[in-house]
């Protein structure tokens, strides 16, 4: 799952780590995960020089938040990805290519979203623990930031293939 994460949010992409982490984001308080929202949203704005009130408003109302007109129409695909795959009409995609999404980008940010309803409904089946308050969070969202998903807790490099 962490090699998932890391594909879909970290690796490089014409999409920044901030939009990516935005959607994943979205989505997770579409589902109300608090740990994927509060961890995923800690993420973004490391990305986006430290702006959580700009996550906050893309969580609440996207359309007025100052993101680009191709974010927007992507988190919109993203909603109704949220809702079922079979919400998205061909409208909302000529509106994210409209907006200059490419093609590659409008698969991205439906993959971002199906992948995160299923982490969201992982994290919560499992009944997952989730800290309070936003420091622990923050802390980590560097480490993830710097480092990707594909290490350990606390930026301890997992090992590589063959070792122990």
């Amino acid at each position: 799952m962490a090699a998932l994460a890391q594909v879909l949010l970290h690796d490089v992409h014409s999409l920044t780590r901030g939009e990516r982490e935005l959607i994943a984001t979205y989505v997770s308080s579409l589902n109300d995960c608090v740990y994927c929202q509060t961890a995923h949203g800690a993420l973004a704005a490391c990305h986006l020089d430290g702006d959580e009130e700009l996550v906050r408003k893309v969580k609440s109302d996207y359309e007025q938040a100052e993101i680009s007109e191709k974010l927007k129409a992507l988190l919109a695909i993203a909603g109704k990805v949220q809702q079922g795959g079979k919400q998205v009409l061909p409208a909302d995609v000529e509106r994210a290519r409209r907006s200059g999404a490419t093609d590659l980008e409008i698969h991205d940010a439906v993959l971002i979203a199906a992948a995160f309803c299923m982490y969201n409904r992982y994290v919560d089946g499992l009944a997952t623990w989730a800290p309070e308050g936003l420091d622990g969070y923050r802390e980590r969202a560097k480490v993830v930031a710097r480092d990707g998903y594909l290490r350990a807790p606390l930026g301890i490099p997992v090992p590589n293939e063959g070792e122990k």
